[in-house]
Order: C-alpha cells, then structure tokens, then sequence
C-alpha cells in the first residue's frame, strides 16, 4: 500500500527559502535571518545611483553579526564603529584600518590605545578625547589620525532621529570647532577629515536633500584655516525604511540625483578629499526576519492574545522600546500559513513577564495554531544586538545569514 503525502500549503518565502525550512535549520526558536542576496542587491542598486567617487560605509551598529560584517566587507568602501568589539569585527573582516571610522562620546582610554595601534581614524568628540588621543600617540610612538565629529548648527525636520543641531553628546558644537583645530595643529597629531551626522530613519527625500547642502557648506567654513587638505568627508546617511502602515520608502534616486549640485563644490575647493556616506538601516533592515512559535493561544476578558516563545529580550524594537509613547507594529504575518482565510483580532506577545512584552497589538492575523511561526519582517536592523537578552534570563535567539 503506496504511502499518503499530504501537501502543505506554502509558506512564507525568505531568500527564495520556505520559513519552516529555515526553522528547521536554525533548530530553534526564536531566530534571526538575513538575506544575502536582498543585501547584495540594495547596495548594487545604490552604487547604480550614487555619482562616481561617493564611497559607502556600513555602519556595523546596525547589525554586528558576523556573517553579515564579512559579506559586506566585499562590498562596501569602509566601515564605521562605536566600540572595540566592533572594531575588532571590522579589522577580523579584513578591510583597511584606515579606511575604519571609530565614533562615539564615551570612548575609553583602552578603546583609544586600541584604535590607534591599529591604525584606525579616531572621530574626536571633545577636547578630552583629543588630549586623551595625543597622549597615547606619544606613549606608542605613532601619529593619530583623527576626524572631528562635528554637531552641526542645523536641525532638520522629518528625521527618525535627530544626532545634530542642539544640545547633544555627540561631536562637538560647531562654535568650539576652531578653537579645537588651533589646538589639534600644535599636537602630533594627522586631521584626516570632518564628520557630520545630523539624524537617522528619515524617509523625507528632500530633507536628506538639504541636510547634505547644508553639511557641505558647514564643511566648506570649517575647512578655511586648514593648512592641509582633508582626506574625507563623512557626512553621515540618514536613510530610512518604512517599517509601518503608511510609510512610503525614501526616494534614494532624488537624493543621489541631488548630489550633482554640490558634489562639483566639494572637488574644486577639497580636492582630495573623499566624500563618504555612512548608512547601516538602509542596507540591512528589510534584509532581515525574525521568527518565533506560537506557544499558547488564549482569551482574556473578550480579548485574544498569541502567546509566542520570543519578545521584546530578542527584539525590543518591535515591541515598541520598552512602551514608547507612540507604539506601532512593525508587519508581522504567520509565516506557514500567510495566505489562510479564516483570521482573528489579537495581539502577539512574548514569554515575559511583563505587559509590555508585545511583538504586535490589535492586529488581523490568520487565526494561530500552537506550533505555528510568527515571522517579524524588517528585521535585519537593531534587533538581536540592541535588545535586553538578559532579561529574564531566557535564551537567547540563534542568527543566519541565508
């Protein structure tokens, strides 16, 4: 007697994979998936656009695993870091040191020794770090180079989050800019360039637009009382994704387009000096799922919750940040059974304890089943590495770059 297969509807597809495949490779739940080729594509796409001579770096906050550091290591022009460990990552990756960018306000005296034996640019913050970088020149015998970090004297609306324009701990005030230079020009100490972020998560073309012509021309009265020619231009990213209902992605044509105008400036008046666009979100964040089981189905006083093995402890983005003000959900589906046609009202939450542990609240989702994948999307950007794993003491969720 001839066996019977009963065929499964389709699931999900992740990176031309079925998400229970994937389950079954990850061997668990919760887990984090990245598709190689939607990242490769993004930045073929962008390099397609940008006007030649505009180098991109990945800034490896976004996503430090690394599987996903070393794939992007042969693709982009150069990484930025905000700590040892990810600059640990970037050199392991095998890119040049020089062409790795070390950010950040609270960068300790071993972090510093670090960059600077290797070869690393140092984005200065503030006066302290630049007495700081000067006495570890002298002590290993070497000559820093450095960029300023410069918070800027604009603000721009429509942005995400805003890095620049007021008070901030990040970089140093335009105001305090020449006096820092004077002092950094008695040191032995190379200023290879300028470094100017003014926000991140913005979907507003013409914001990135103008945020970019104003950091120019901020450059451009920076930059008359050098003696010696900048190396680069890091003037950030700030390129968004649309994570909820409503948004519409950022017209990245309009922006590159755009940089025909003052790109031509930037070549006549610092010839040597390498325009660098630093974007993390943008390349990785639509490229990544989350995924976790149902483990529970319940109702409560009229109202259904999912019960799933994951959270905010894994993705705390999702969640909403630990009860931000404004909470939305980011798109989730029931990844093995995305087309069903019967569907309930209910909210996904996690194995904490805590109300706050919520992957999506009052949502339309084909009615769960315990067993079933609740598949997170735009994933592949501050999820696993800027979520609480500790918390509660669970386990922490596997990753793959697929």
């Amino acid at each position: 007697m001839r066996p019977t297969f009963i065929r499964r509807p389709p699931g999900l597809q992740f990176a031309g994979v079925d998400v229970r495949q994937l389950a079954d490779r990850a061997g668990r739940t919760p887990f984090f998936a990245y598709d190689r080729s939607a990242i490769d594509a993004r930045i073929r796409k962008l390099r397609g656009l940008l006007p030649s001579g505009i180098h991109l770096h990945y800034s490896i906050k976004a996503n430090p695993m690394p599987a996903v550091v070393h794939f992007l290591a042969a693709r982009v022009d150069g990484f930025d870091v905000a700590s040892a460990q990810e600059m640990a990552l970037a050199l392991d990756a095998g890119i040049t040191p020089t062409t790795i960018g070390f950010a950040g306000p609270g960068k300790s005296h071993d972090d510093l020794r670090r960059a600077i034996a290797s070869g690393v640019n140092v984005h200065v913050e503030s006066e302290t770090q630049l007495r700081l970088v000067t006495a570890l020149g002298w002590e290993l015998g070497m000559r820093p180079s450095v960029a300023i970090r410069v918070n800027p004297d604009f603000q721009v609306g429509q942005s995400g989050m805003r890095m620049g324009g007021g008070a901030t701990p990040f970089g140093v005030d335009v105001d305090q800019v020449p006096a820092l230079l004077r002092e950094l020009s008695t040191r032995e100490i190379a200023l290879a360039g300028f470094h100017i972020f003014w926000g991140s998560q913005c979907l507003h073309a013409a914001t990135v637009i103008e945020a970019q012509r104003q950091s120019v021309d901020l450059i451009f009265r920076l930059a008359e009382d050098l003696t010696q020619p900048l190396q680069f231009v890091n003037l950030g990213g700030g390129f968004g994704i649309p994570y909820f209902p409503g948004e519409t992605p950022l017209d990245v044509k309009a922006v590159c387009d755009a940089m025909h105008d003052w790109l031509p400036g930037l070549r006549e008046r610092q010839p040597g000096a390498t325009p660098i666009l630093e974007l993390g979100r943008y390349l990785v964040g639509e490229a990544g799922i989350y995924v976790c089981r149902v483990i529970d189905h319940k109702v409560s006083r009229g109202k259904t919750f999912v019960i799933t093995d994951g959270g905010l402890h894994h993705h705390l983005a999702a969640s909403g940040n630990f009860g931000q003000i404004l909470r939305r959900n980011y798109p989730v589906v029931i990844g093995n059974r995305p087309d069903s046609v019967t569907s309930e009202r209910c909210s996904v939450v996690g194995c904490l304890c805590t109300p706050l542990d919520r992957l999506a609240d009052d949502v339309e989702l084909p009615v769960a089943h315990i067993g079933d994948l609740v598949v997170v999307k735009q994933s592949g950007a501050y999820g696993r590495s800027a979520s609480p794993h500790q918390f509660l003491s669970h386990p922490e969720p596997a990753e793959m770059l697929v």
